[in-house]
């Protein structure tokens, strides 16, 4: 039996690519995009203890933009929520 109090992650999604995408989110904040990786990287190294962030956005292809979190998490491989119809 599921326990009704768990949080549920939705279809496409891992609980810790939800913690890891959340992490991006929370050190890049709303003002840089849209961005390249450089920007990224530069921005996220501004933050005390982003050391995972860094490393993640470092794996992010050169020369291409990101829009916003999404983009970067689909680029990184961390699962997505898939849109609901």
């Amino acid at each position: 039996m599921t326990d009704p109090h768990q949080p549920a992650t939705a279809p496409g999604t891992s609980e810790g690519g939800i913690e890891r995408r959340a992490a991006i989110a929370e050190t890049l904040g709303k003002e840089i995009w849209p961005a390249d990786r450089d920007q990224l990287i530069a921005k996220a190294q501004e933050t005390p203890d982003a050391d995972r962030v860094v490393a993640d956005l470092r794996r992010l292809p050169e020369g291409q933009q990101f829009g916003n979190v999404q983009e970067v998490a689909e680029a990184l491989g961390i699962g997505t929520e898939q849109q609901r119809f």
